[in-house]
């Protein structure tokens, strides 16, 4: 039976020229390089070398050693790929968030991951809460980022919180309502079209209800509700880290009735299955 081993010594003595060469590259002695070579002819049938020197390859064994050098190359590259992966240096990592988590959250997590790991390989979707709880459940996704209220019990880890508000346009009628001197309040939605998205069904409050409701543009990116706000298509509700303060096409505000606070957290259907990669994601998405 012919063995990687023996097309991997065969390979060395035909490279280097002659059994002492490929015995001192191997750490073997000439007569085992010698030994396993005749075993690999009487298993091919036929002579590989044309002298015993082992200098001069047949024309069999010119075709031996094309194949043999794609096998333990192929060869090498599996052992390769599995120590990578096994060291959490390579391997594929899925993860669906909530497009808030993608917009805020994970670009600095994946900078810091990137650092210290190049060559995993990062698939990152956007999908609301329910389909990324559906994702990791029917495995389609290692890892989840959802969002919740911060006094939900449903599960998951908390790695960051803040406040949800009211994006609005700053010379829009939320805006001169609460310049004016109208209370911060999910009241302030009435006054303009509410762009909706999941978020939106995480505050209690009628007017918030009713917006949703009678509501006829919907998104669920935050790159695509922000810029619908900007064009005046009107407000939407977003966390706070979604919104740049530092920007003056925007403004946020936060109604205290009821204050509502949205949590993002990492769920799985399981740690102890995980790959070493995903392990080292999973433990890079901690608290913010």
């Amino acid at each position: 039976m012919i063995k990687l081993e023996m097309l991997r010594v065969f390979r060395t003595v035909a490279e280097k020229g002659s059994l002492a060469g490929a015995a001192e590259v191997l750490g073997r002695t000439p007569s085992a390089i010698s030994m396993m070579l005749a075993q690999l002819e009487d298993d091919i049938g036929a002579q590989l070398f044309e002298t015993d020197r082992k200098s001069k390859l047949s024309p069999l064994g010119q075709l031996v050693l094309d194949e043999s050098s794609r096998a333990t190359d192929a060869f090498s590259r599996s052992l390769d790929a599995i120590r990578r992966h096994a060291a959490s240096l390579a391997g594929t990592v899925r993860v669906a968030a909530v497009p808030s988590a993608v917009a805020t959250v994970l670009p600095g997590v994946i900078a810091e991951f990137r650092a210290e790991r190049p060559d995993v390989r990062l698939e990152i979707s956007d999908v609301d809460s329910d389909r990324v709880r559906r994702r990791v459940m029917l495995d389609e996704a290692d890892i989840g980022i959802i969002s919740a209220l911060s006094d939900d019990n449903s599960g998951g880890i908390t790695i960051f919180r803040d406040d949800l508000g009211i994006a609005c346009k700053p010379d829009g009628r939320i805006r001169s309502h609460v310049n004016a001197g109208s209370a911060l309040s999910w009241d302030l939605l009435a006054l303009e079209a509410l762009i909706a998205n999941p978020l939106c069904k995480l505050v209690s409050h009628p007017v918030v209800d009713r917006a949703i409701e009678s509501c006829n543009l919907e998104a669920r990116n935050t790159s695509a509700l922000l810029s619908f706000v900007r064009a005046g298509l009107g407000a939407t509700i977003l966390p706070r880290s979604a919104v740049d303060e530092g920007q003056d096409d925007l403004v946020f505000l936060v109604p205290s009735d009821p204050r509502t606070r949205r949590d993002l957290r990492k769920i799985s259907r399981t740690n102890e299955g995980f790959s070493p990669a995903v392990n080292a994601f999973w433990l890079a998405l901690r608290a913010l």
